[in-house]
């Protein structure tokens, strides 16, 4: 087969998934699995694989999923745990009292509790807890589930205590060639994403301190009375100092601490810097800004339900509150430190299978030492802190297993189509993989200009899949072929790649249902994409500036020689 076949032939998965999932509208639970079967087929046929190492390729996909899953579960279940204690109703309240001013509370709640949520839950739930809020402060219901589609941006690397880049480049990057290149080079997987980290958190930070900016002109230019953007722009110095509070502890946590405290560790500075500004009215402009008179909104403002606060817990002070996520930093801080010996201890609880079926594909996991095991730990701890009842719990957990089955039965088919690619390098005609494949008429076609496009490709696979994890892990070993083919810095375009996956997630179609649905505004999610596109085009016209400078001007080093 010519070059420009192979790359036709492997991109067809990715075309079908966007054409069904955006063309027609058809839900992931039913796309996904003609994907892989497609892949399957594909893989199969006309890349002559071997049986053996299409059905290696999958269960090692499987095992993947299992990873993601359990971050997922534990992460919600945690989330529940904390609305089922008051916990959430605590933090809520704890907002509302510090300025009647709408450009303040979409800061506040919005861009730094949503980016805390992000860290901590990550797959949507910042939307899905800040809309509902944000609705009973009394935003219009689609202004609210707009601002919590823009959160899902800077934060979104690093969601879920880092399971983009822990789970998603690891797993993406997993690859025979690139572990070569890295013994070559004396790094090992470990270290390889630290510097993508690095990269990832100084390109985020650069394009995501005007994010809270961003959030509040077009908040005042799309739902106030004037339709202004000026009006946006007179708080700019507040929106910049929450800006400044996220980004630059986001920026060294990811330098020096590592993937999993980014989001988490920047937002609970953040959060401590600008609500003790606005108390104080620091950087607060003199007028205070509010929406229209509520019956004047447009009808496609309003959603079907009205949102309340929950009644805290008035014995539920702020510490206690916050104690369950500030446990979960510990624990994930003490379990990372190469000093102290329960990471290794956690890690040598492994299950492996090597050499699946006889070929040389081989599938791990440490379920002890994922981040989902902490914060497992975390909500049962919960139970103690808050004095919560066992049917409290129980409840949790059962809620917290539906929303799982229902991400499951999606990535159960999407990680192991995405194995298949990677894996599909053994075959009978001795050609290269579909990724590599893709990279090589990508290298020979697009050139010098590609750092422009490396994260769009990023957003591509989040708008698809909904999902930073799954596109890192659809795309990674792409973007490091293109790289490497191409003598850039391969870390940096893989860094690339990760930040315009989280910039998709602002347009990601099954995120703006879950926000729509918890405010009651299902079916006006086009006129949502339509506002979120802005931003999201921003993002990444921006990253892929950076990314031409950092290749072509600054000359990014590549770790890997």
């Amino acid at each position: 087969m010519s070059q420009g076949l192979q790359a036709a032939l492997a991109v067809m998965p990715i075309i079908v998934a966007a054409v069904l999932l955006v063309g027609f509208r058809i839900a992931a639970r039913t796309a996904m699995p003609i994907v892989y079967l497609l892949a399957v087929l594909i893989g199969a046929v006309l890349w002559q694989m071997p049986l053996a190492q299409l059905a290696a390729a999958t269960v090692q996909g499987l095992v993947i999923s299992f990873d993601i899953l359990f971050i997922i579960f534990a992460a919600i279940l945690l989330l529940n745990t904390l609305k089922r204690s008051g916990a959430v109703a605590a933090i809520r309240a704890g907002f509302t009292t510090i300025s009647p001013d709408r450009r303040i509370q979409v800061v506040i709640i919005t861009w730094l509790f949503g980016s805390f949520i992000e860290g901590a839950s990550g797959f949507g739930t910042p939307a899905a807890i800040t809309a509902p809020l944000m609705v009973a402060l009394g935003f219009p219901a689609m202004a609210a589930v707009m601002l919590g589609m823009m959160v899902q941006s800077t934060p979104v690397t690093f969601g879920a205590v880092g399971t983009p880049i822990i789970v998603g480049a690891r797993g993406g990057l997993d690859s025979p060639d690139v572990a070569a290149q890295l013994s070559a080079a004396g790094l090992d997987m470990t270290e390889y994403l630290r510097i993508v980290t690095t990269d990832v958190v100084i390109v985020h930070a650069i394009v995501g301190t005007i994010m809270p900016l961003f959030m509040v002109v077009m908040m005042t230019r799309f739902f106030g009375a004037n339709r202004s953007w000026s009006e946006g722009l007179s708080i700019a110095p507040f929106a910049l100092l929450g800006g400044v509070a996220f980004t630059v502890p986001y920026t060294l946590t990811g330098i020096f601490l590592g993937p999993e405290f980014p989001s988490m560790l920047g937002a609970l500075v953040g959060l401590a810097i600008v609500t003790t500004a606005a108390r104080n009215g620091v950087l607060v402009p003199n007028d205070t800004w509010d929406f229209p008179a509520r019956d004047t909104w447009p009808s496609d403002w309003i959603g079907r339900f009205e949102a309340h606060i929950d009644a805290p817990d008035t014995n539920m002070s702020a510490l206690r509150a916050w104690s369950p996520y500030l446990l979960v930093a510990v624990l994930l801080v003490l379990t990372r430190l190469p000093q102290l010996p329960l990471g290794e201890w956690l890690r040598s609880v492994v299950f492996r299978w090597n050499d699946i079926f006889g070929t040389q594909v081989s599938a791990a996991t440490t379920p002890l030492y994922l981040p989902a095991a902490m914060l497992c730990v975390a909500a049962v701890a919960t139970v103690f802190i808050h004095g919560m009842r066992g049917s409290q719990f129980r409840a949790a957990l059962g809620e917290s297993t539906r929303t799982l089955l229902g991400a499951g039965f999606v990535l159960v088919f999407t990680v192991p189509m995405v194995r298949i690619y990677i894996n599909s390098d053994v075959n009978a005609l001795g050609i290269s993989s579909m990724p590599i494949a893709m990279a090589d008429w990508v290298s020979v076609n697009v050139g010098a200009v590609w750092p422009f496009f490396a994260p769009i490709i990023g957003a591509l696979g989040a708008f698809i899949a909904g999902s930073n994890t799954v596109s890192n892990l659809m795309f990674a070993l792409f973007q490091h072929g293109v790289a490497t083919a191409l003598g850039m810095s391969a870390a940096f375009i893989v860094a690339l790649q990760a930040v315009g996956a989280a910039a998709g997630n602002m347009i990601a179609i099954h995120n703006v249902v879950a926000a729509s649905a918890t405010v009651g505004l299902l079916g006006q999610e086009g006129a949502t994409l339509r506002r979120t596109v802005l931003p999201t085009i921003y993002y990444l016209t921006a990253a892929g500036i950076l990314g031409l400078i950092g290749i072509h001007v600054i000359g990014v080093a590549d770790p890997l020689g």
